[in-house]
């Protein structure tokens, strides 16, 4: 009788979080209908059967990649918004998405707007996730601005779910313009621009 101890599984013979941020500059640098699962593998390392028994298909792999960038956002926005005026909260958010759209280290521009600008109807539930993303992050710049209101931190009349949009509005373009080949000064420019506009200070 064998007293061999069962095999139970090979373990993956790669880091999922490092896979995973691959995945993202894949989907990023090509969109999601551009990467294609060639295109996916290569960058991640691993093969077709390691990319499905660990993400599943090339949806869930989307899914999951893009959920771990828009924590990182998200996060990165609380963090900007977090001043003590509405004027200085929309100034650090619009210069910290300036710096990041324009960051070296990943592709030009966002992967929430790059990701799936134009998808074909079978992959309508990418654009629907990319915007669903795109709202959370307005919805933490409305979310401090409707403080701002409630504490005489706007002009009288302003309306935060507008101003808001303006702001996303802004930075959303500033993603495509980055993508072109816009420069953080370029962008830097514009913020200045739009705070004058806003005239926001007390």
């Amino acid at each position: 009788m064998s007293t061999e101890t069962p095999t139970v599984g090979r373990p993956r013979a790669f880091d999922e979080e490092t896979v995973l941020d691959r995945a993202t500059e894949a989907f990023w640098r090509h969109g999601y209908e551009g990467a294609s699962l060639s295109v996916l593998t290569s960058a991640m390392g691993i093969n077709r059967p390691s990319l499905y028994a660990a993400f599943g298909n090339k949806e869930q792999l989307f899914q999951r990649a893009f959920a771990r960038y828009h924590d990182t956002q998200v996060a990165n926005a609380r963090a900007a918004l977090d001043q003590p005026t509405a004027y200085a909260s929309i100034e650090a958010f619009l210069r910290a998405s300036a710096d990041g759209l324009t960051d070296r280290d990943h592709p030009a521009g966002c992967l929430s707007i790059q990701g799936g600008l134009a998808c074909s109807p079978e992959n309508a539930r990418i654009s629907e996730i990319l915007a669903a993303g795109r709202a959370a992050t307005e919805a933490a710049v409305e979310e401090r601005l409707s403080r701002a209101a409630k504490e005489g931190d706007l002009p009288d009349g302003m309306d935060p779910g507008a101003l808001a949009r303006f702001v996303m509005a802004l930075s959303e373009g500033h993603a495509v313009h980055a993508a072109s080949g816009a420069s953080r000064e370029d962008l830097h420019a514009s913020v200045d621009i739009a705070l004058r506009a806003l005239a926001l200070r007390q």
